[in-house]
């Protein structure tokens, strides 16, 4: 009679969470590698089985019952000399492989990727998460490669063994996604699904040197940290430019105004031309700002078109119309907004010209 009888699959184990089970007699588990001739081998759906002795994976089974003998296993008829009768025992063990899919494994990036935003070169720290699914392919070589001293490989052990990997290449993807093809942390959320296609791929060559195929990858999200104060200033320099935009200005022109109009206030109410002209030749500036100082201080008429102050930036005659003051191209008489630069010319209420940057007509008063 065989020492051991029927050989397989413990009911008791989760096939969710294990992998890879090696053959335990609960009867008697110092009996379990004591494997009679004729012992029964059952061996089901979605399940392989791998005979070892001496450490070396011997013959590999797939899934139906299978009669343990020196005369239908080639390669252990080579290493066993059974006596006769059927009766001998012989040292071997069973390992039984759980191919069926596993396709919800998590993943998340313990520590923060730090990178540099590609528009504004402002250091910010991101989070990814997400879950990927996998299924063995090669049963030999998985158990060969993760097994060692354990009786059972499982969902969480993979995990676990995986996860340096996986959060190196996600983070050098993260990485070339915002750096390397310019795409700003808060568009990255347009670019999962591209970037989830790719990962499998990228994830496939090393996950097969392990006998695993890679079924999925998903990038569930990638999030900035909110209290990061790279990305507060980020948020800022967004809503600040988004404003400008609206205004239809850029961020030169408007520190220029600024300091102008600060220079002004601490002249104790002088001409912005003075404070202009004075604040650009203090601060060596250049005879650019001077002359846009000098343009936006004085009171310019509808009809005028000459500037007294700098002669050489006076623009071409244009007898039937105006200059805009802003960009200094001819505009026809009695337009209102600049056709080049969308300048407002006058005001709204009394119909006189305005300084460019001001806040109130010069004339009335009218807030603009």
């Amino acid at each position: 009679m065989a020492i051991v009888q029927v050989v397989q699959w413990d009911d008791s184990i989760n096939t969710n969470d294990v992998l890879a089970w090696r053959y335990v007699d609960r009867k008697n588990p110092s009996k379990s590698d004591e494997l009679g001739n004729w012992t029964q081998l059952i061996v089901r759906e979605t399940q392989e089985a791998i005979l070892f002795k001496d450490g070396q994976a011997l013959d590999l089974f797939g899934a139906g019952r299978h009669t343990l003998s020196t005369n239908n296993i080639p390669m252990l008829g080579r290493l066993i000399n059974l006596a006769t009768g059927g009766e001998s025992a012989f040292k071997a063990g069973v390992w039984f492989v759980n191919k069926a899919d596993i396709p919800d494994i998590k993943w998340g990036t313990q520590n923060p990727i730090m990178l540099r935003d590609p528009e504004y070169q402002i250091p910010i720290y991101v989070r990814a998460f997400g879950q990927f699914g996998i299924r063995v392919d090669n049963s030999r070589q998985f158990v060969l490669k993760l097994s060692g001293n354990k009786s059972s490989i499982t969902r969480g052990e993979v995990s676990e063994y995986f996860k340096g990997l996986i959060l190196s290449r996600m983070g050098d993807m993260i990485a070339t996604y915002i750096a390397h093809k310019k795409i700003n942390i808060f568009e990255i959320s347009a670019y999962l699904e591209d970037m989830s296609n790719e990962a499998v791929e990228r994830i496939r060559p090393e996950l097969s040197l392990y006998g695993i195929e890679p079924l999925n990858f998903y990038f569930g999200s990638v999030n900035m940290i909110d209290d990061d104060e790279g990305i507060k200033k980020l948020k800022s320099a967004m809503a600040e430019r988004a404003s400008m935009n609206v205004m239809g200005t850029n961020y030169q022109q408007k520190r220029s105004f600024d300091v102008m109009e600060s220079a002004a206030k601490n002249e104790g109410g002088g001409s912005l031309m003075g404070a202009g002209m004075g604040l650009g030749a203090g601060m060596s500036m250049g005879g650019a700002f001077g002359q846009m100082a000098a343009q936006m201080g004085q009171y310019i008429s509808p009809n005028q078109t000459q500037n007294p102050v700098n002669p050489s930036a006076n623009p071409p005659a244009n007898p039937s119309g105006n200059v805009c003051p802003s960009c200094g191209q001819n505009v026809p008489a009695g337009a209102k907004f600049c056709m080049n630069c969308g300048a407002r010319l006058v005001c709204s209420n009394c119909g006189n010209a305005l300084i460019p940057g001001a806040k109130f007509c010069p004339n009335c008063g009218q807030k603009l």
